[in-house]
Protein backbone atom coordinates (compact mmCIF):
# COMPACT_ATOMS: atom_id res chain seq x y z
CA UNK A 1 0.00 0.00 0.00
CA UNK A 2 1.36 3.71 -0.70
CA UNK A 3 1.60 5.57 2.05
CA UNK A 4 1.81 9.44 1.46
CA UNK A 5 3.28 12.22 3.94
CA UNK A 6 0.64 14.80 5.15
CA UNK A 7 1.92 18.01 5.89
CA UNK A 8 -0.05 19.92 8.74
CA UNK A 9 0.09 23.81 8.98
CA UNK A 10 -1.21 25.98 11.58
CA UNK A 11 -0.44 29.62 12.47
CA UNK A 12 -1.60 32.29 15.26
CA UNK A 13 -0.90 35.52 16.69
CA UNK A 14 0.09 36.19 19.95
CA UNK A 15 -2.07 39.66 21.96
CA UNK A 16 0.40 42.22 22.68
CA UNK A 17 1.83 42.25 25.42
CA UNK A 18 1.28 38.01 25.92
CA UNK A 19 4.58 36.56 24.79
CA UNK A 20 6.12 35.66 28.50
CA UNK A 21 2.75 34.20 28.98
CA UNK A 22 2.19 32.49 25.89
CA UNK A 23 5.70 30.55 25.99
CA UNK A 24 4.94 29.64 30.18
CA UNK A 25 1.60 28.12 28.85
CA UNK A 26 3.40 25.98 26.06
CA UNK A 27 5.75 24.44 28.50
CA UNK A 28 2.39 23.81 30.62
CA UNK A 29 1.20 21.94 27.59
CA UNK A 30 3.98 20.31 26.11
CA UNK A 31 3.70 16.74 27.44
CA UNK A 32 0.07 16.59 26.86
CA UNK A 33 0.68 18.11 23.17
CA UNK A 34 3.12 15.25 22.98
CA UNK A 35 1.06 12.50 23.84
CA UNK A 36 -1.98 13.73 21.36
CA UNK A 37 1.02 14.05 18.61
CA UNK A 38 2.15 10.27 19.15
CA UNK A 39 -1.56 9.14 19.54
CA UNK A 40 -1.88 10.71 15.84
CA UNK A 41 1.09 9.71 14.65
CA UNK A 42 2.08 13.29 13.89
CA UNK A 43 6.22 13.61 13.68
CA UNK A 44 8.93 16.65 12.33
CA UNK A 45 6.44 18.74 14.69
CA UNK A 46 7.79 22.06 15.58
CA UNK A 47 6.91 25.76 16.61
CA UNK A 48 8.10 28.71 15.16
CA UNK A 49 7.81 32.42 16.64
CA UNK A 50 8.64 35.74 15.41
CA UNK A 51 7.88 38.71 16.84
CA UNK A 52 3.97 37.90 17.33
CA UNK A 53 3.55 35.33 14.75
CA UNK A 54 3.37 31.84 15.89
CA UNK A 55 3.72 29.16 13.25
CA UNK A 56 2.91 25.47 13.55
CA UNK A 57 4.34 22.71 11.32
CA UNK A 58 4.00 18.67 11.27
CA UNK A 59 3.97 15.79 9.24
CA UNK A 60 1.80 12.62 9.39
CA UNK A 61 2.47 9.26 6.85
CA UNK A 62 5.69 8.85 5.16
CA UNK A 63 7.17 9.02 2.05
CA UNK A 64 9.16 7.50 -0.10
CA UNK A 65 12.64 9.62 -1.63
CA UNK A 66 12.00 12.05 -4.31
CA UNK A 67 8.17 11.27 -4.57
CA UNK A 68 7.34 14.59 -4.95
CA UNK A 69 3.56 13.66 -6.36
CA UNK A 70 3.47 12.31 -2.19
CA UNK A 71 2.44 16.29 -1.25
CA UNK A 72 -1.36 15.97 0.34
CA UNK A 73 -2.35 19.01 1.59
CA UNK A 74 -5.76 19.29 1.82
CA UNK A 75 -8.75 17.12 2.13
CA UNK A 76 -6.49 14.27 4.46
CA UNK A 77 -5.07 16.75 6.24
CA UNK A 78 -8.33 18.87 7.38
CA UNK A 79 -10.04 14.89 7.20
CA UNK A 80 -7.66 14.08 9.68
CA UNK A 81 -8.76 16.74 12.63
CA UNK A 82 -12.49 15.06 13.86
CA UNK A 83 -14.70 17.08 15.50
CA UNK A 84 -13.54 14.98 18.27
CA UNK A 85 -10.19 15.78 18.10
CA UNK A 86 -10.74 19.21 17.51
CA UNK A 87 -12.23 20.01 20.93
CA UNK A 88 -9.26 17.93 22.74
CA UNK A 89 -6.51 20.24 20.85
CA UNK A 90 -8.82 23.21 22.13
CA UNK A 91 -8.69 21.86 25.48
CA UNK A 92 -4.91 21.10 25.35
CA UNK A 93 -4.16 24.08 24.27
CA UNK A 94 -6.12 25.88 27.53
CA UNK A 95 -3.49 27.56 29.17
CA UNK A 96 -2.71 29.79 26.12
CA UNK A 97 -6.47 30.27 25.17
CA UNK A 98 -6.18 33.70 26.89
CA UNK A 99 -3.15 35.24 25.15
CA UNK A 100 -3.53 33.93 21.21
CA UNK A 101 -5.58 34.40 18.28
CA UNK A 102 -6.08 31.76 15.31
CA UNK A 103 -4.63 33.07 11.96
CA UNK A 104 -5.71 29.53 10.42
CA UNK A 105 -6.69 26.54 12.76
CA UNK A 106 -5.20 22.76 12.65
CA UNK A 107 -8.37 22.12 11.35
CA UNK A 108 -8.27 24.33 8.43
CA UNK A 109 -5.74 24.11 5.61
CA UNK A 110 -3.91 26.43 4.70
CA UNK A 111 -2.76 27.81 0.99
CA UNK A 112 0.14 26.04 -0.51
CA UNK A 113 2.01 28.74 -2.31
CA UNK A 114 4.93 26.83 -2.94
CA UNK A 115 6.82 23.48 -3.35
CA UNK A 116 10.17 21.70 -3.93
CA UNK A 117 10.45 18.97 -1.80
CA UNK A 118 13.73 17.47 -3.47
CA UNK A 119 14.86 14.48 -1.66
CA UNK A 120 13.32 14.16 1.61
CA UNK A 121 15.35 13.04 4.65
CA UNK A 122 13.48 11.02 7.77
CA UNK A 123 16.75 11.86 9.22
CA UNK A 124 17.01 15.04 10.37
CA UNK A 125 20.28 14.95 12.91
CA UNK A 126 22.47 16.72 10.21
CA UNK A 127 19.47 19.05 8.94
CA UNK A 128 19.31 22.38 9.84
CA UNK A 129 15.73 23.76 9.71
CA UNK A 130 14.75 26.83 8.56
CA UNK A 131 11.40 28.83 8.33
CA UNK A 132 10.82 32.41 7.99
CA UNK A 133 7.37 34.97 7.94
CA UNK A 134 6.50 37.79 5.29
CA UNK A 135 3.80 39.77 4.95
CA UNK A 136 1.71 40.27 1.65
CA UNK A 137 1.05 43.42 0.34
CA UNK A 138 -2.51 44.25 -0.32
CA UNK A 139 -4.05 42.38 -3.23
CA UNK A 140 -0.80 40.57 -4.28
CA UNK A 141 -1.90 36.66 -3.09
CA UNK A 142 -2.07 35.66 -6.50
CA UNK A 143 0.85 37.28 -8.15
CA UNK A 144 3.12 35.75 -5.43
CA UNK A 145 1.32 32.43 -6.27
CA UNK A 146 2.11 33.60 -10.27
CA UNK A 147 5.69 34.16 -9.11
CA UNK A 148 6.15 30.64 -7.77
CA UNK A 149 4.26 28.82 -10.11
CA UNK A 150 6.91 29.69 -12.41
CA UNK A 151 9.47 28.28 -10.58
CA UNK A 152 7.91 24.88 -9.90
CA UNK A 153 7.19 25.11 -13.96
CA UNK A 154 10.73 25.66 -14.69
CA UNK A 155 11.94 23.20 -12.39
CA UNK A 156 9.70 20.60 -13.87
CA UNK A 157 10.45 17.07 -13.42
CA UNK A 158 13.83 17.22 -12.04
CA UNK A 159 14.43 16.11 -8.40
CA UNK A 160 16.45 18.89 -6.06
CA UNK A 161 19.13 16.92 -4.91
CA UNK A 162 19.55 19.06 -2.20
CA UNK A 163 20.63 20.57 0.35
CA UNK A 164 17.09 21.96 0.49
CA UNK A 165 14.71 19.94 0.96
CA UNK A 166 10.85 19.62 2.47
CA UNK A 167 10.44 23.01 0.96
CA UNK A 168 7.26 24.79 1.27
CA UNK A 169 5.98 27.80 1.66
CA UNK A 170 2.34 28.53 2.77
CA UNK A 171 -0.36 31.47 3.02
CA UNK A 172 -3.72 32.55 5.04
CA UNK A 173 -3.97 34.94 2.70
CA UNK A 174 -2.16 37.59 4.62
CA UNK A 175 1.12 36.42 5.97
CA UNK A 176 3.76 34.15 3.84
CA UNK A 177 4.89 31.21 6.02
CA UNK A 178 7.98 29.30 4.34
CA UNK A 179 9.57 25.78 5.46
CA UNK A 180 12.64 24.13 4.37
CA UNK A 181 15.24 21.50 5.13
CA UNK A 182 18.52 22.22 4.55
CA UNK A 183 21.34 19.07 4.35
CA UNK A 184 24.45 20.61 6.52
CA UNK A 185 26.61 18.05 4.63
CA UNK A 186 25.72 19.44 1.41
CA UNK A 187 25.72 23.38 2.21
CA UNK A 188 28.12 25.52 0.37
CA UNK A 189 29.03 28.76 0.06
CA UNK A 190 27.22 30.45 -3.01
CA UNK A 191 29.27 31.96 -5.68
CA UNK A 192 28.64 35.38 -6.99
CA UNK A 193 26.79 34.44 -9.81
CA UNK A 194 24.32 32.75 -6.97
CA UNK A 195 24.34 36.14 -5.28
CA UNK A 196 23.58 37.94 -7.98
CA UNK A 197 20.50 36.42 -8.66
CA UNK A 198 18.99 35.72 -5.19
CA UNK A 199 19.41 39.40 -4.63
CA UNK A 200 17.49 40.49 -7.86
CA UNK A 201 14.67 37.31 -7.08
CA UNK A 202 14.42 39.26 -3.29
CA UNK A 203 14.10 42.88 -4.83
CA UNK A 204 11.75 42.16 -7.01
CA UNK A 205 9.80 39.76 -4.45
CA UNK A 206 9.59 43.28 -2.20
CA UNK A 207 7.03 44.55 -4.87
CA UNK A 208 4.55 42.56 -3.30
CA UNK A 209 5.58 41.70 -0.01
CA UNK A 210 7.41 43.66 3.35
CA UNK A 211 9.73 40.83 5.51
CA UNK A 212 9.24 40.02 8.99
CA UNK A 213 12.50 37.78 9.86
CA UNK A 214 15.55 38.65 9.18
CA UNK A 215 16.31 36.27 5.92
CA UNK A 216 17.60 39.31 3.34
CA UNK A 217 18.83 41.77 6.57
CA UNK A 218 22.09 41.18 4.83
CA UNK A 219 21.07 42.07 1.80
CA UNK A 220 19.52 44.85 1.98
CA UNK A 221 20.83 46.46 5.24
CA UNK A 222 17.62 46.09 7.60
CA UNK A 223 17.00 44.92 10.44
CA UNK A 224 14.04 42.47 11.19
CA UNK A 225 13.66 39.78 13.97
CA UNK A 226 15.12 36.18 14.14
CA UNK A 227 12.53 33.40 13.72
CA UNK A 228 12.70 30.79 16.73
CA UNK A 229 11.87 27.72 16.97
CA UNK A 230 10.27 26.98 20.60
CA UNK A 231 9.18 23.48 20.44
CA UNK A 232 10.66 20.45 18.70
CA UNK A 233 9.02 16.60 18.86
Amino acid sequence: MEIFMIRHTSALQILPGQSGAFRTGLGKLWPELCRFLDEKNVHNFSIWNAELLVFIYGESGSIEEGEEAALEINGPARAMWSPEDQARIQEILQPVADCMTWISAPWEVMRLMYHDLGIVRENKELIRHRMFMTELKAGCAEEYKRRHDGLVQARGDKIDPGPDSNFTIWSDGHYIFGYNEIDTTMEKEPDEAGKRSVRAWETRQLEIMDWITNDCDALFDTHHAACVCLAHH
